[in-house]
């Protein structure tokens, strides 16, 4: 199942910018392709603005997404995030919402 591409150019408004910290469905090359991928922006990427649904922002702990990047920048992959043997993959364990519904 795929997720549509809420971002502008898929004819959805979605104002947040991609800076350091924010949180964005990963998608393939068609605008309604995203399904349970994420990525969490390590520096300011605005050609991605308008074309990936960013949904939210790291507030707190980006401290350990800079040491995910500082362990794996040496790893080779096909581009699309495969390709990290397995036992050298980082697994994220918890995350919380701090939202209040």
């Amino acid at each position: 199942t795929y997720i549509e591409g809420e971002f502008f150019s898929n004819g959805h408004p979605n104002a947040i910018k991609h800076i350091r910290s924010t949180v964005s469905m990963a998608r393939g090359n068609s605008f309604n392709s995203a399904s349970c991928q994420f990525f969490i922006c390590v520096a300011d990427a605005p050609h991605l603005d308008g074309d990936y649904a960013g949904f939210g922002y790291v507030i707190e702990g980006m401290d350990v997404v800079d040491e995910i990047v500082r362990r794996t920048a040496h790893l080779a992959t096909d581009g699309n995030g495969g390709g990290i043997p397995q036992t050298q993959q980082i697994v994220i364990e918890k995350a919380e919402s701090l939202a209040k519904y």
